[in-house]
């Protein structure tokens, strides 16, 4: 049976940046493969290297090392010249759904742009592509003449997601893209990308500080903390048998108390300075050993299509009841 070329990969991506004296490692030979019509959901905390892998992904930033593929060819190959092709191929979908649009133009004219830039249609074709594109996010067409300011959170996500489809890209990169939305409206917006994936076959790297979110959408998981991937697999095997003591306190930290279960103390929630050696995890880490801390571990194969990257998978229960 042939392989199927990946739609994406990054292999072993590395990203450094300066801050003030001292270089941050914001991406640490970061792999994952995303196929055509799949959606990859990255998680992490806040300063993991998400919005950096997004960020790369999309060519706002170059690596320092490693490699991104597109249907089998480099990116840097692919951004030479104009890059067109690529960024009509590949389209963000970023946090703030009012400041993505120009507060000065209406919300027709922010679906319209990229048609404009990329010549795809003009006059009454490009009118009558907007209408149905406003339509495919469940829009009336009459919003088109509006500005940002004069709807609602919701419905401004909504438009940004028919300007990423405008162009009918095979890939979307979802930056926190219903994090600043109200829960209740969260809820279609995800709803909406599980469509726009069924409907149009819409690969997607939906990055996300909230692991309910990417488990709802996410077909795959990659879990990363201080810039490297922690573990990565099925999201139901992910989320249903964790193998890194981090994917367990994100998981932990995401659930309601259950009263008929032994209270237990987690892995640390509290952020502490970064080690200069062994697991970047380890001063968190209720199961830290002096190997931990010592040597840095490496994804390693824990189930199916399942890796994590900790000396400690053995372990059945990385949490340990509290006494008395």
């Amino acid at each position: 049976m042939a392989m199927v070329t990946p739609l994406l990969e990054l292999r072993n991506l590395r990203k450094t940046f300066t801050v003030g004296p001292r270089a941050v490692a914001a991406v640490r030979d970061v792999s994952l493969t995303i196929q055509p019509g799949e959606i990859v959901g990255l998680v992490g905390e806040s300063g993991s290297g998400k919005s950096t892998v997004a960020n790369l992904v999309l060519g706002l930033e170059r690596p320092d090392a490693g490699e991104i593929l597109y249907q089998g060819r480099p990116l840097a190959e692919l951004l030479a010249g104009s890059g067109r092709a690529y960024r009509s191929a590949v389209q963000a979908v970023f946090q703030d759904p009012v400041q993505a649009m120009d507060s000065r133009k209406t919300v027709g004219w922010s679906i319209a742009e990229p048609l404009v830039i990329h010549r795809a249609a003009r006059g009454a074709a490009l009118r009558s592509r907007v209408a149905e594109l406003l339509g495919a996010v469940h829009l009336d067409p009459s919003l088109a003449d509006r500005y940002p300011h004069q709807i609602s959170g919701g419905q401004a996500q909504r438009a940004n997601i028919a300007r990423a489809l405008a162009l009918e890209p095979s890939l979307l990169v979802c930056d926190e893209a219903v994090s600043a939305l109200d829960v209740s409206v969260q809820a279609q917006i995800m709803n909406l990308f599980l469509e726009i994936q069924q409907r149009l076959s819409t690969a997607m790297l939906f990055i996300s500080h909230a692991l309910p979110v990417v488990r709802h959408l996410a077909d795959s998981m990659v879990v990363m903390y201080a810039g490297a991937v922690v573990e990565q697999g099925p999201t139901e095997a992910v989320c249903e048998a964790p193998r890194h003591p981090y994917t367990r306190l994100l998981i932990g930290s995401s659930l309601p108390p259950d009263p008929e279960r032994q209270p237990v103390r987690p892995p640390s929630a509290r952020r502490e300075a970064l080690p200069t050696a062994g697991c970047r995890f380890a001063p968190r880490c209720v199961l830290a050993t002096d190997r931990c801390r010592s040597d840095d571990p490496v994804l390693s194969e824990v189930g199916s299509a399942h890796s994590a990257a900790c000396w400690r998978t053995d372990v059945p229960a990385l949490v340990e009841p509290v006494q008395g």
